[in-house]
Order: C-alpha cells, then structure tokens, then sequence
C-alpha cells in the first residue's frame, strides 16, 4: 500500500503536490468514493480512482530531453512567478517530472519522464551516474587548486588571468555542488553548463529545445555498472 498522492504520482497522472491539492479539494474518489486525505493507504493495482470524475490509469511511459535555458526555474511552478521548465516546454511535459535539478542560473541537460521508479533509480547517490558540466570562473585557476576539488574528474581547457574555462564531473547531486566547489578555492562561477547525465549528452540542442528518448537509449544511458 501507498498514500493515494503517492499513488496518483507514481502513476504519473499528477505531482505530488498537485495530487494533494486535488484530493484535499474533495477531486479524488477511490472506489467511487471521495477521499479528503492525501495519506489515505491504497493498492493503485486494485481500486478506481477517479479525478474530476474521469478514470485516471497509469500514464503511457514517456522521457524527454531538454536543454534548460538561463533564468528559468526546475519546478512545476513558481512562487515567485518566474518562467519554469513547464513554460517553456508547453504541453509536451505534462504528467512528467524533472530528474533532478538545475539552478536558476544554470543552464544545459535535464530529464524529464512519466516513470517515477527510474527517476529515484536516477538520483540516488549509491548509483553515483556522471554529471558533467562546462564551467567558466573567475581568475585564474592553478593545477593545485583544480587538483584540490572535491571531484570525479576535473580538465582545465582554457585558462587566462581573466577567466579559467574546465570540465568538471560529478558522482552526486548536491544543490549548487559546482558553484561551491569553487567558491571554496575563492573562484566565482560566471557560467555554468551541464553537458551529460550518465550516458546522455546534449548533443545539436539548443537552449529551450528537448527530444523525446526510448527505453533503449535510456536503459542504455543507465545501465548498471559492473
């Protein structure tokens, strides 16, 4: 058994939060009956759940790649009313949800799917996927301090008293890892991209542009490692 607002977004039909607005509103039924609490215990395999009166069934699997573009937020929405992912994908990323996420300021590589088991498979730490990213600091950065990082990897490409262009890979996802890596050997991030998440790249996209994935090529991109 599950909470019925874990249920409804585990089987991809409404957010988490969405569901438990909608099932405090009095929307939702479970075996034609209207249930206020979104922690109400239920088997999604063997009850009717209604909203708004229409049957809701697991949503058809479905996993996009999208290229985040500066100044626009990783959520479904925002409080302070600035641009999401949503936005700007439009109606194509209904009923998804983002693997992960980048700050505001961040732009590059973010996942969006249906299935909720392959997301938390995605982001837990102990299967540690590669995240790369392209980054632009402040000032120069020397070998020992780039050695320094607490990194999986880190390729100085370009570097000048004006600024120090790198390659940076991470095994985890912590808010703002990059930006604070960095802050710590006293260099300020001016830009920051990622470019691969486990085995997918950002490839000929531009920023706001996504491109549906299959199975294949994210089972492909995820795969366990040996």
């Amino acid at each position: 058994m599950v909470p019925l607002n874990r249920a409804l977004s585990k089987l991809g039909i409404l957010s988490r939060t969405q569901a438990t607005d909608a099932i405090r509103a009095g929307r939702v039924k479970v075996d034609g009956h209207v249930v206020t609490d979104p922690a109400t215990p239920v088997v999604p395999e063997r009850v009717r759940i209604t909203v708004d009166g229409e049957r809701r069934s697991r949503a058809a699997w479905r996993t996009i790649l999208f290229y985040k573009p500066r100044g626009v937020v990783t959520t479904r929405h925002d409080p302070e009313g600035r641009k999401t992912i949503y936005d700007v994908i439009g109606p194509a990323a209904q009923g998804l949800i983002a693997v992960g996420r980048l700050d505001l300021a961040t732009t590059g590589l973010v996942m969006l799917t249906s299935d909720t088991r392959l997301a938390h498979r995605i982001t837990d730490p102990a299967n540690a996927f590669p995240r790369v990213y392209v980054v632009t600091v402040r000032g120069r950065v020397t070998d020992d301090e780039a050695g320094a990082l607490d990194a999986a990897s880190v390729i100085v490409r370009k570097v000048s008293a004006r600024e120090t262009h790198l390659v940076v890979e991470l095994r985890r996802g912590r808010n703002r890892e990059v930006r604070k890596l960095f802050e710590s050997i006293g260099h300020e991030v001016i830009a920051l991209k990622r470019v691969r998440f486990g085995g997918l790249e950002l490839g000929k996209l531009t920023p706001g542009q996504w491109r549906a994935l299959t199975r294949t090529e994210v089972e492909a991109a995820f795969a366990p490692r040996i």
